[in-house]
């Protein structure tokens, strides 16, 4: 039973996380303007990154790296303040390493641009599929001069409306889950919490009702707590009532059965009975001398 309520409350907890974090993309996706200000803050960061990565490799600590510009939608620039030297193969692994860490998209045209006449000094093609990509001259070092580096996208950077509506299709049929399994999760704690009661044992002393198995004492709704061997004396009593029930009898079960010897410990147990009953007149808790004890109700 108990592992049975674990699975539907990690299966509801999942679907709750999922759900959750579906609306969350589907409220940055619902609005173009904000996907396309979104993924144009997360480029130009990783751009300024390979920036700052190429003016360290020429030893340039001090100098600022300067803004990235957007083109366009899907092409970005960016300058340096002062000549650099660039080495091709580095130059595609530092790009690639920031897409990769940015989950930018993989297919891109990198070119770099001479300062002096604008013309293009070197350039690559990038797939998704390394293999496939174009990357000449790797190997050729640009000299140390005045460079602009433009990435271009070539992967459509927004989500298109089937994509909308395959996330809201998936956020519906989760809720729809998620739904179905708090009604089954809320159905079994019910009934679970129905054969407790129904197999739960309730005994009438007077004006009382006494739980033995949760150790509780209620009277007008007040419920008093019992410790073990008080609920084990009184249950003892209670299936003898009006009947004398011998001390050896009483020791026997409530403390030597679990390999403990007393001496007045029962007189003291009978003591704190008698004040937690004290309230209703007709229960009495009598000594009967030299023999045990007997619980009245009249």
């Amino acid at each position: 039973m108990l592992f049975v309520t674990m699975i539907y409350k990690k299966l509801f907890l999942s679907s709750v996380r999922i759900i959750v974090l579906l609306f969350t993309v589907s409220l940055i996706s619902c609005n173009s303007s904000s996907t396309e200000s979104y993924f144009s803050e997360i480029v130009k960061v990783s751009i300024r990154q390979v920036g700052h990565e190429i003016l360290a490799a020429n030893k340039d600590l001090t100098s600022p790296v300067l803004p990235v510009k957007k083109v366009d939608n899907a092409t970005y620039e960016i300058a340096f303040p002062s000549a650099i030297e660039i080495e091709p193969d580095k130059l595609v692994k530092l790009i690639e390493t920031n897409f990769k860490k940015a989950k930018l998209p993989e297919a891109y045209i990198v070119q770099v641009f001479q300062c002096v006449d604008n013309e293009v000094a070197y350039s690559y093609f990038m797939k998704k599929r390394v293999q496939e990509g174009i990357i000449p001259c790797a190997n050729r070092i640009l000299a140390k001069s005045c460079y602009t580096i433009r990435i271009n996208f070539t992967e459509d950077v927004t989500m298109s409306s089937t994509n909308y509506k395959s996330y809201y299709i998936i956020i519906v049929l989760l809720i729809v889950v998620t739904i179905i399994l708090l009604l089954l999760f809320k159905r079994k704690q019910q009934r679970s919490k129905n054969t407790v009661v129904e197999h739960e044992v309730k005994l009438t002393i007077g004006n009382y009702s006494f739980l033995p198995d949760r150790n509780i004492l209620i009277r007008n709704s007040n419920e008093m707590n019992l410790s073990k061997k008080e609920c084990d004396l009184l249950l003892i009593l209670v299936e003898n009532l009006n009947q004398t029930v011998k001390r050896e009898e009483l020791t026997k079960k409530v403390w030597e059965d679990n390999g403990v010897v007393v001496s007045r410990s029962l007189d003291t147990y009978i003591s704190k009975l008698r004040k937690k009953l004290a309230e209703d007149e007709t229960i009495k808790i009598t000594n009967v001398h030299g023999v045990g004890y007997k619980l009245i109700v009249k």
